[in-house]
């Protein structure tokens, strides 16, 4: 490999939110954090590289974006996605979340109702009820270790209770699912059938594993003109605090919709470091992140190995996509509370706890693998020393 991801980086005394919340939360200092989804790799050396070259021109004025950024974000859904994008389609936020909450005002009004997959990410359900909508859940369902979306459930409760707007998550978080086409395409169509716009928050869209593919929403010809698509280079090269999401609205009339959310908000500038960030990424990280696949690929077939022989009663759902695995632990029998406890406190390890995706991840836990691979060794060994047997 070009790249060494089995460095590690201290991260201590960075003001890193990461790691440094061990301290501001009194955790044992030896606490392994694999909690919050960024990762402990350095990014793409040329965005370091260009970074530092923004930094010493000494001047940080207002910028645009320019037509190299466009490039860059077009040919990389090009190569990678086979979707060809325009600029005009581009919306540029300081982030997904703030995209969704942005579009939950912009096409919902106080009160109307807006589906969600749970488990899933929980900033999902805050958009909405911070927001003052009625939240509207079509829990997907686990058969056979592989979670699947219920489509009478989906289309019964758009129905009776009228939704207006469809947040989904693909690739899913935390369950890891890469929805394939077919499954895209039957949501799409329950929701063009009942006037319901649909969001789509593609920001694991880069981590795939073999075997499996991902579909850009904007890629269904037939039903993109009904979806907002979220994208960002934050999680695939490690850019979150930078702030910079681009937002593919190819419907003039949705995009008009949107912009005027912004425009209430006097949002119009992107951060100039992400700018310049995002456009050296897509420039140069494909290399990077090909390694970053292989290289996590191996975090999991020693997660899976080490479970098999180790932890036979914790259950790893298959990772189809992004780098949060999701564990099954009901088999021990420990409410969430007692379950985050035994790991935090005794195995000192800090993990996402499943219920606060949703009641339906009660009993499992997010985990983090984006590591170097000691780290994750060490993670393994300290769960078999609580948990094994």
């Amino acid at each position: 490999m070009k790249y060494d991801f089995d460095r590690m980086v201290n991260r201590y005394g960075t003001d890193c939110y990461k790691w440094d919340m061990i301290t501001k939360r009194k955790l044992d200092p030896n606490t392994l954090p694999l909690w919050v989804a960024d990762m402990d790799f350095e990014t793409v050396p040329e965005v370091k590289e260009r970074l530092k070259e923004v930094a010493d021109r000494g001047i940080y004025g207002y910028s645009m974006l320019g037509d190299g950024y466009y490039d860059a974000l077009k040919n990389w859904f090009s190569t990678r996605f086979n979707w060809q994008i325009e600029n005009d389609w581009v919306i540029a936020t300081p982030g997904v979340v703030f995209a969704l909450a942005a579009a939950v005002r912009a096409y919902t009004k106080e009160g109307d109702s807006v589906m969600i997959q749970r488990p899933v990410y929980h900033p999902f359900t805050n958009v909405v009820k911070e927001n003052g909508r009625k939240l509207v859940n079509n829990p997907l369902v686990l058969e056979n270790g592989k979670y699947h979306m219920d489509y009478e459930d989906m289309e019964q409760k758009i129905t009776e209770e009228q939704v207006k707007l469809f947040l989904l998550c693909s690739p899913h978080n935390p369950v890891s699912r890469v929805w394939t086409k077919e499954e895209l395409c039957k949501t799409a169509e329950i929701c063009k059938k009942h006037n319901v716009i649909m969001i789509v928050d593609e920001i694991h869209c880069d981590f795939v594993y073999e075997g499996y593919h991902h579909t850009s929403f904007g890629t269904l010809s037939e039903y993109a003109d009904n979806a907002v698509i979220c994208t960002a280079p934050s999680k695939t090269f490690n850019l979150a605090e930078l702030q910079l999401s681009n937002i593919m609205i190819p419907n003039p009339e949705l995009r008009k919709t949107f912009q005027a959310e912004m425009n209430k908000v006097f949002y119009s500038d992107a951060n100039l470091f992400g700018q310049v960030s995002c456009q050296a990424a897509y420039e140069h990280g494909a290399q990077w992140l090909d390694e970053l696949l292989v290289y996590l690929q191996g975090n999991i077939t020693y997660i899976r190995d080490y479970l098999a022989e180790h932890l036979p009663k914790i259950h790893l759902i298959e990772p189809e996509g992004t780098y949060l695995l999701w564990m099954d632990f009901r088999e021990y029998g420990l409410s969430p509370e007692a379950l985050n406890a035994q790991i935090l406190k005794d195995a000192r390890i800090w993990f996402n706890e499943g219920s606060m995706f949703g009641p339906e991840g009660a009993g499992f836990m997010r985990i983090n693998i984006a590591s170097p691979r000691g780290m994750i060794i060490e993670t393994m060994e300290r769960l078999g020393e609580v948990f094994g047997e």
